[in-house]
């Protein structure tokens, strides 16, 4: 499964491309907002900084606005990819966006209907929003399920793409079911990462080093270690 960082911020992106742990990226207009930084010129740089797929959203409610932006979205790097919404209008633009070769990230999923839909409609990506249905009482992880037999049934290329993603337990069973790709916040990026044994075991490993003797813990390159001039 690929990992993409729901994130605007080039430090945060940066810093989890240092532990190769980032396939692309995921932003909106909100991420975005927070950076207060000229947009276009963010967006290319996050772009040159990642080597991979970075979605950026559409503002305009109507296709033709999406399709317009869509296309000055994929001139400025090959890396982009298109978000729309899942509405009428969103799926009008991505057909057509998808007929022109350009990649469309369908947003806002919260039913198995709608994903179907987008498929159909050419979708590279479709991703459905864990988080929020899990706010309303509802299983968020169950509708990748019903999403990926689906898309099991039929030949279609739309990748899964599990966003709204609010802790590390969704990201291990969005893999365990075999979602494409999982996107989430920095936040929770970090938090795949730590374990209180991992910190345990590691501050018992130097504490145990540092009782030996000082000539044993001397580090030497392996020929002069073994005597070798």
């Amino acid at each position: 499964m690929k990992i993409f960082l729901d994130s605007a911020s080039l430090t945060e992106i940066r810093e989890a491309l240092s532990w190769g742990a980032i396939d692309g990226v995921t932003t909106n207009p909100s991420l975005v907002a927070k950076e207060k930084k000229d947009f276009f010129p963010l967006l290319k740089e996050i772009c040159e900084a990642v080597h991979g797929p970075v979605s950026m959203e559409t503002i305009s409610r109507d296709a033709p606005g999406m399709i317009q932006e869509g296309r000055v979205f994929s001139q400025l790097h090959s890396g982009i990819v298109v978000k729309c919404p899942l509405t009428k209008e969103g799926l009008k633009a991505t057909r057509q966006l998808s007929s022109e070769h350009i990649r469309v990230n369908v947003t806002l999923c919260f039913s198995p209907s709608q994903a179907l839909l987008a498929a159909k409609a050419g979708a590279h990506y479709i991703s459905p929003f864990v988080g929020r249905l899990d706010d309303l009482s509802s299983d968020g992880m169950q509708l990748i399920r019903d999403i990926k037999t689906i898309y099991s049934n039929y030949p279609f290329s739309t990748q899964i793409l599990v966003a709204s993603i609010r802790h590390p337990l969704h990201v291990v069973e969005a893999a365990r079911l075999g979602a494409d790709v999982a996107t989430m916040p920095f936040s929770v990026l970090e938090a795949l990462i730590k374990h209180p044994l991992t910190d345990a075991g590691l501050e018992r490993f130097l504490k145990d080093w540092e009782k030996l003797p000082l000539e044993i813990k001397r580090i030497q390159t392996p020929n002069r270690a073994a005597g070798v001039s």
